[in-house]
């Protein structure tokens, strides 16, 4: 695979600096785009990250603000990256392949360096084989056609790479024992599955617990979500939730912290990865 360019990273990135040299010179929206002959509402989107940011845009403000060349060449850099395809668009040659607002979430993972994962009734997508996510695809997308479900499944199965580089994604996973026992494709298939998890639970930087039917009800229960983190600490985490219809980016501190929270609470409600490797041996079995 080529490599991995995240355009939306990169532009939260500029956003940010743009929020902080505006703070750092002590002007209001105002004082900057009346000189510049901006609509507030313009830089006010940049900063939010909602509108995209040019290269004679960052020069513009780096002007403005008496930011140095080297960090105003810094940024410049970076909005021209930011408006590169991202590694998945080769995924992406059918418009009903990949719908818009996921491939937010494959730029977003492609950089991050730590997913915590929780699903309720379904196998993460980074643990899934190809014939569980073509059943799954199949089954819960059925109005798209097979060359569709083909592109779905090939994206989901370059986006496991991540697990296997030099300087692999770590992944902590949370699933429901409802999510294992859900005869996705049959049980030849889940047995495949099955095995898979038990191998991937081997390697060092994955860690997949089970919530147990005995346990009863549980923080997040209905509402699976991602969480990701990124190896530059300037870049906040993000909390991921998709659900029918749509699906929602969390950024802000405090409501990031809430489902990190969530997390953690599973992770102490399941069962240890011991036990949540002897119960999917067992499931395996078709015990």
């Amino acid at each position: 695979m080529s490599e991995r360019i995240s355009p939306t990273v990169r532009w939260r990135k500029v956003a940010r600096a743009l929020r902080r040299w505006r703070n750092e010179a002590g002007l209001r929206l105002e004082d900057v785009c009346t000189p510049l002959g901006w609509a507030t509402s313009k830089l006010s989107r940049m900063e939010r990250a909602e509108q995209l940011i040019g290269p004679a845009e960052v020069i513009a403000l780096a002007t403005v603000y008496g930011i140095k060349e080297q960090e105003r060449d810094r940024y410049v850099a970076l909005a021209l990256q930011s408006r590169q395809k991202g590694w998945w668009t080769t995924c992406n040659d059918r418009a009903a392949a990949i719908p818009k607002d996921f491939e937010v979430f494959v730029d977003l993972e492609s950089e991050a360096c730590w997913v915590c994962s929780y699903e309720d009734m379904v196998v993460t997508g980074l643990l899934q084989t190809k014939a569980y996510a073509t059943a799954l695809v199949r089954g819960g997308v059925p109005w798209v056609d097979e060359p569709a479900v083909e592109e779905r499944v090939r994206l989901r199965m370059a986006r496991q790479e991540r697990l296997h580089e030099a300087t692999p994604l770590r992944l902590d996973c949370v699933l429901t024992e409802a999510a294992l026992r859900q005869q996705v494709g049959g049980a030849e298939v889940m047995r495949e599955q099955m095995e898979h998890l038990l191998d991937m639970g081997e390697l060092p930087h994955v860690s997949i617990q089970v919530v147990p039917f005995a346990a009863g009800a549980y923080p997040a229960q209905n509402c699976p979500f991602q969480l990701l983190a990124f190896p530059d600490p300037e870049d906040p985490d993000v909390a991921y939730v998709e659900f029918p219809g749509g699906t929602l980016y969390v950024e802000d501190t405090e409501d990031v912290e809430t489902f990190i929270m969530d997390f953690d609470n599973l992770a102490h409600r399941s069962l240890c990865p011991a036990e949540s490797t002897e119960l999917i041996r067992q499931i395996a079995k078709g015990d």
